[in-house]
């Protein structure tokens, strides 16, 4: 397998195009086409979000009875809290779509992200639907990565090739996000594609798994989005048999993808708003999974750790107070221990003797650290990634629809 790259490969079997449609900012880029070939399969994971965003709810109902051919993603505006018209303004979009493409309007799934609460402006993005037709490139991912960018700093978007005996397999994928980002399922978008021949059943199987361990476990803000997707799409236009988990190369193919979903994630904690950390909280020996995962965001959505990291203020007590109020089964002080880039700081509950606060305050100034914390004795382990709060995320969402 190779090494995985920040430069897009082509996927056979998909074209993108980006245009301006004038949506929140004249001539930026803010709607993104993604043609995908007949034959295609598709699968996606959506917000858990009660109040889901009215192209989430068409998105899952076209998916249910059709195979997508087009992706039409627009930035700038949710869709969100619109009410019915809402669907009508999403529906109005698809079916036009599905018009010039000559295929039925189940066939084109519509995503948004933006602000929430403000109708879309559907005749503004139809308006530009025969331009970006026109542009369709299979070279586009980096033009799409950016057009799916709203208070990202930077467009995000990776590529990895799986090679086998079998055949060469290739995986790219973009993504965006940068606050409102507590993906629970996955403002956070991501659509990946390889050109790999998988069943649409295999699939979802493995954008929900992997998804769950890539997506699912990283936090900005702690705020889940009513828009939240990611969809993998797998064209089949490499050669050889269909994969499936009892292929020979599904192993290779399946860490692959999960390299791209990895990627992508990390890069929206890194470019997290305002964020000046990327900090990984590694939580084990919990009585499950779960409460190791409780014990981690607890930790990670912190606004009193969070602030603590933007100011390398090695204050533990914040981190302990955390892990106590997670919810977690059974935790007992005596059974806790913490520490910081490596250096330990508590040890079974207590202060580890000879503790030097300066060794922490100076980890904590590096970009990247990790914070590992035990909570019991059993094998178990799992690994939230965070950022700090700095004033910066406040301006920024502050001045959102300014």
């Amino acid at each position: 397998m190779s090494e995985l790259s920040p430069v897009s490969l082509p996927v056979a079997g998909v074209r993108l195009a980006c245009v301006a449609a004038g949506i929140r900012k004249a001539d930026r880029p803010d709607v993104t086409l993604i043609e995908i070939c007949e034959g295609a399969t598709a699968a996606a994971v959506f917000t858990r979000n009660v109040f889901c965003a009215a192209p989430v709810t068409l998105c899952r109902s076209h998916l249910a009875s059709a195979m997508p051919r087009l992706l039409v993603i627009n930035a700038g505006n949710a869709n969100a809290g619109t009410g019915e018209q809402g669907f009508v303004d999403a529906r109005a979009v698809c079916r036009e779509a599905a018009h010039r493409l000559h295929c039925a309007t189940e066939q084109v799934l519509p995503f948004s992200t933006g602000v929430i609460g403000q109708r879309l402006p559907a005749e503004k993005i139809i308006d530009v639907l025969d331009l970006a037709l026109g542009q369709l490139n299979q070279d586009a991912w980096d033009a799409a990565a950016r057009g799916i960018m709203t208070t990202d700093t930077v467009p995000k978007c990776f590529s990895t090739q799986i090679v086998t005996e079998a055949a060469t397999y290739t995986v790219t994928g973009i993504s965006k996000g940068a606050g409102m980002i507590k993906p629970d399922m996955a403002t956070m978008l991501a659509f990946i594609a390889t050109d790999a021949r998988v069943s649409d059943t295999h699939l979802q199987a493995l954008v929900r798994d992997i998804a769950d361990r890539t997506f699912n476990r990283i936090t900005i803000d702690g705020d889940t989005s009513t828009n939240d997707s990611c969809v993998l799409v797998a064209t089949g236009c490499a050669p050889g048999p269909a994969l499936t988990p009892d292929s020979a190369q599904w192993t290779a193919f399946r860490n692959g993808v999960e390299r791209v979903f990895a990627a992508l994630a990390r890069a929206i904690v890194r470019d997290g708003e305002g964020a000046t950390k990327l900090v990984s909280v590694k939580v084990s020996g919990g009585l499950t999974e779960a409460d190791c995962l409780r014990a981690a965001y607890a930790v990670a959505e912190s606004p009193l750790v969070k602030t603590a990291l933007f100011a390398n203020d090695p204050n533990w007590g914040r981190i302990l107070a955390a892990v106590g109020r997670s919810g977690a089964t059974d935790l007992r002080l005596h059974e806790i221990s913490i520490a910081v880039g490596g250096v330990p700081i508590v040890a079974q509950g207590e202060p580890v003797p000879g503790y030097d606060e300066a060794d922490v305050a100076s980890v904590m100034k590096g970009a990247e650290y990790e914070i590992t914390i035990t909570i019991g004795t059993s094998a178990l382990e799992v690994a939230v990634l965070t950022c700090d709060f700095s004033y910066d995320y406040v301006r920024i969402n502050a001045e959102y629809r300014s």
